[in-house]
């Protein structure tokens, strides 16, 4: 039995400008860039069934990339697979936002404060236009582009250690940590305001002090906690 082809209600309501934003790279990537920014500006909503024909229908493709594109989704624990239905949309509760502040803490709190004693000024060079270009797609509102750039400059800090495995895995975490809410923040010029962090923390990496290095990655991973997702603290 195949999902439905039909475009339902909950589809035709709630989709908007993220899920049809199509950008540069191969298909399914263009596409699942889409749906996560979908999510996260909430046209995806928690908890709801989509299917790959009505959400490629939407997008103006079959639903052969929209599944493909979705399977990665699920992979990163965005969405679920239910068998002849569709996806699902996994909704972060409150012990899914713990365990994942925590085990970034763990993470991403001492690596930072280590790059700061091996980052170069090359490196800040480059890590500084990518923090420019965040905070530029956070002013214009686009979360595609502000995903990926704020992707990018994570990456790109970690990797400083070469330890791949590791840049992986905070990827992931992070990934997994952005399901909604940067749409109340571009509405309110909060998310500028977080935009601006990444130049706060080149700062003191810059500065190899580490203290101010330690405060500042500590305070981005708890927005997770609070505004990041939309939530109050």
């Amino acid at each position: 039995m195949e999902e439905s082809e039909a475009v339902n209600s909950t589809d035709a309501a709630v989709l908007g400008s993220h899920i049809t934003a199509i950008r540069a790279g191969s298909l399914r990537e263009q596409i699942t860039r889409a749906l996560e920014a979908a999510m996260v500006a909430g046209e995806l909503k928690p908890g709801e069934m989509y299917s790959a024909p009505a959400l490629g229908e939407l997008f103006g493709v079959s639903a052969t990339p929209v599944r493909e594109a979705m399977q990665d989704l699920a992979k990163d624990g965005f969405v679920e697979a239910v068998r002849n239905r569709g996806f699902r949309v996994i909704e972060m509760s409150d012990a899914d936002l713990d365990e994942i502040s925590q085990i970034r803490l763990l993470l991403e709190v001492p690596t930072t404060v280590e790059v700061a004693d091996v980052i170069t000024p090359e490196a800040i060079r480059r890590l500084s236009a990518i923090a420019d270009d965040i905070v530029a797609a956070a002013a214009r509102g686009d979360l595609i582009d502000y995903l990926d750039s704020d992707r990018h400059f994570h990456v790109e800090l970690i990797s400083q250690l070469g330890n791949q495995r590791l840049t992986e895995l905070v990827d992931r975490m992070r990934r997994q940590t952005r399901l909604f809410g940067l749409d109340d923040l571009i509405e309110s010029g909060r998310l500028v305001e977080s935009a601006r962090e990444h130049h706060h923390l080149l700062e003191a990496l810059a500065a190899k002090d580490p203290e101010v290095t330690r405060s500042l990655i500590t305070s981005h991973i708890k927005h997770i906690r609070g505004i990041w997702v939309g939530r109050e603290e």
